[in-house]
Parts: C-alpha cells; structure tokens; sequence
C-alpha cells in the first residue's frame, strides 16, 4: 500500500532526528553558538602594474601577521581578517576603495597608500570618517603631518624629511659628494622630497647643481642629466618608482656617465635589476629592513613562517622587497595592540589606542611608545639601512 504523505514526513522527520542524535554524538556541537564575528582590516594598495611586487611584500606580511595574532585569539575574543582592494597606483580608485572598505566592508582600519599621491588622497577620507589608516609604504611626509587637529593617520615606513637628510648624509660620506644635483618624479611624492633635499642641502651647507622633474611615463631622461652633469653634478639624487628609476640608469648609460646614484627606497619595488640591466647595482638606496645577511633570531622565524604559508617563496630573491613584508607585518601587529589597548575597534577611541601601545619587539626593532599626539611616525633615521641589488636579492651596503 502507499504511503501517506503525514506517514511519510513523519517518516523523515524520524531518520533525520536520528542523523542528528548521531552527529551529536560524534561529537559535533550542533548548538545554537555563532563564531565570533571577525575585526575586518582594509588593505588599499597596488596589487597590478609595476608595483605589483611591493603590494604582493605588504600583503603576505600582513596575512602572517594576522596567523599569529588569531592564532593568539584574535583581538577582543574576535578574529581578525583582511579585505584587500587594488588601488592599481591611481589617487581616484585609492578613494573609491578607501571608502568602500569603511562604509559596506566595515573595516575599523585601513593599510596601505603604496604610492605617495594615493596616499594623500586617502588622508583626508581617514580623518574625515575618523578610521586609523595606517602607511606600512608611502614616505610623502605630508601623509602624517596633514595639519589635521583630528589626525587619524599613522605610518611605519621612512618619512621623506628624514630620508632627505639621510640620501645627503650618506653621499657626503660616502662619495665626497660636494655639489650634489636631484632628479625626481614630477608628482607630490617628487615635490615632497624636492622640499626635503633643498632643506638637507642647506643644513649640510652644501650647494647644488639643480633638482630636475620627469612624468613618470618618460622613457628617456637623457636630457635632464645633461644640464646636472654640465652643471657639475658629482652625485645624484634619485626619487621614482621601478620603472623610471630604470630608465634613469638607463639613460645613465646611454651617456656613459658613472656618477653615483643615491636613491629613496622606489627602486626596492620590484623587478629594478632586471629592467635597469647591469647598471642597476650603481643604485644605492634606503631600506628599512632586509632578510638578507640578518642575524636576528626574530627575522629568521618570520622568514621560515613565510616559505611556510606561502610555497612560492624559494629564495632571498622571492622575499624582495622585504621592507614590504617587514613594514606591514609590524604596522598590523601594532594595530592589534591598539584595539587591545583602547578596549574597542570605535574610531575615536581605536585612535587613541595607538598612543598608549605598550613596547612590542617587532621584526624591524622593539617599538617603545611607537606613536604619541604629534608624533604619528614610529621609524626613523636610526632605522634606514643603505641596500642595493646583488643577483637579484636586496643586499644591505657594507658601511
């Protein structure tokens, strides 16, 4: 006989309570508890282009950051997690991103701003919305000191007023430099080192043979080093990204002229060596932290963690540029501090977090009161070290 349709959703309900009665005995908690919602973090950078390595860098040092700390139970008895945005090196897609992570992602704070004028862009975005937004790249030292009263924005990266000071310092020392020239990206982040340099040159009591701009799109910079070489330039300053710092090794090259080249960090980026050829180990440049050569204990942990969670790295050569991976994972690891010290993820009051972060022995250094009202950057001179490229990896200069 058939079975009627009440027998037969008896009949179910009967097997499925008893699939459950199993379950449950195996140990599976089947009860009405929620995982703890996660502490989303946004991260803003270029993730496409020529700078694609370096986003790649802040990315992986923020996701082993995030293992550890969730592996330590997370931030509030919450875990955290990342959501990531290209940004693909353009100021306009860094706002839309920017302000898509705070309003639907809900993120209580932003990393990123790879690029100087991205960055700048975001700032007012972070104040205005009262997020912390945090730089583990961009050195525009206009990025932290905004002018804002309200300034929700911190950075552990270099700050181009004292990498300035740094470039000039180490061509005296190094080179004799006596009438050093300059030849910048035409952009803010080229502007903000041309007010560094000019003040560092000044300082140094050093006169100089010039500051030359080229667009960042320029393939030939022949012309701009032929007025600082007729003008008696004996060293130069180089601020660009992968690319045009290529091409101006290239052109370098081109003229036969071997003059030294002392750079901020835009070279560290990427694939420098391979597209400014053999010319590219002239290229002294700003580091704040490399793998290569170092010793601590701390760094060789952190290096191992990452072969482990990412089978893609093989070599020295695949950590490149390891002030990424280095400045991001302390950047996260600090902004876990602060939720912790401020009891909360509301903006204000995250905010003010950051400035009671207890000393954390971090992969670049131990930060002891990293940020404070005023001072919203925690590196410094005493943490640049001078690299350059060897066989593809980044080498520090022996000094």
């Amino acid at each position: 006989m058939p079975q009627r349709p009440h027998a037969a959703r008896l009949t179910r309900r009967l097997a499925l309570g008893t699939l459950l009665a199993g379950v449950a005995c195996l140990g599976f908690d089947l009860g009405p508890v929620r995982a703890a919602e996660p502490v989303r973090i946004g991260l803003v950078t270029a993730l496409s282009g020529q700078s694609a390595k370096s986003g790649e860098a802040i990315s992986r040092g923020i996701g082993l950051a995030i293992d550890e700390i969730n592996k330590q139970g997370g931030v509030l008895g919450r875990p955290l997690e990342l959501v990531a945005r290209d940004d693909e090196a353009n100021p306009s897609k860094g706002v839309l991103a920017a302000r898509e992570l705070i309003q639907r992602a809900g993120v209580v704070a932003l990393i990123g701003g790879l690029d100087t004028p991205v960055s700048m862009a975001i700032v007012p975005i972070a104040n205005q919305m009262k997020v912390p937004f945090v730089g583990p790249w961009a050195a525009g030292t206009g990025i932290t000191r905004n002018g804002a009263a309200d300034n929700y924005v911190f950075r552990v990266s270099a700050v181009d007023a004292l990498v300035d000071e740094a470039l000039v310092a180490y061509a005296q020392k190094t080179y004799g430099a006596k009438k050093p020239g300059a030849i910048l990206v035409n952009n803010a982040w080229g502007e903000s080192n041309q007010q560094g340099i000019v003040a560092a040159l000044k300082a140094a009591g050093l006169p100089s043979a010039g500051i030359e701009k080229y667009e960042a799109n320029d393939l030939d910079m022949v012309p701009q080093l032929t007025r600082l070489r007729e003008a008696g330039a004996d060293a130069l300053f180089l601020v660009g990204n992968v690319g045009p710092s290529a091409q101006v090794v290239k052109s370098l090259d081109r003229m036969g002229w071997d003059v030294p080249v002392v750079s901020h960090w835009g070279p560290a980026g990427g694939r420098f060596d391979e597209l400014a050829g053999p010319g590219a180990a002239r290229v002294h440049f700003v580091q704040t932290f490399t793998f290569a050569g170092n010793e601590n204990p701390k760094a060789k942990a952190v290096l191992e963690a990452l072969k482990a969670k990412y089978p893609a790295i093989k070599s020295m050569a695949d950590v490149t540029p390891a002030v990424g991976i280095a400045n991001a994972y302390d950047a996260t690891h600090l902004i876990a501090l602060a939720i912790r010290a401020a009891g909360s993820t509301e903006g204000p009051k995250l905010r003010d977090g950051f400035y009671k972060v207890a000393p954390y022995p971090g992969l670049i250094k131990t930060y002891e009161t990293p940020f404070a009202p005023g001072r919203h950057d925690a590196l410094g001179p005493a943490d640049y070290v001078f690299s350059r490229f060897r066989n593809g990896e980044i080498v520090a200069v022996a000094q």
